[in-house]
């Protein structure tokens, strides 16, 4: 399967500045639903953030998805890789 990377960065309310990619399949190209996946993923975090919008998160590139990020992507739509201040 090949995905979009949807590169993303959202203000956390302590001032740090979260970095993390939403991955999908690369034929949803409803950037709505790519943000609306996005504020899910921010939902589940412990601390506050900003809302995500499209100054925040903007598509990156294709590449092929791994075997985890196809398995995630068929149970909820979309996948999250984290790189930095997310925990």
């Amino acid at each position: 399967m090949k995905v979009s990377v949807w590169d993303t960065y959202v203000q956390r309310k302590d001032g740090k500045t979260m970095h993390f990619d939403i991955l999908v399949p690369s034929i949803l190209n409803d950037e709505e639903k790519i943000f609306q996946y996005g504020n899910q993923y921010l939902s589940s975090k412990s601390f506050e953030t900003d809302e995500l919008n499209s100054k925040k998160c903007n598509f990156c590139h294709i590449e092929k998805a791994s075997e985890a990020v196809i398995n995630e992507i068929v149970k909820q739509g979309y996948s999250i890789i984290e790189m930095e201040n997310c925990h």
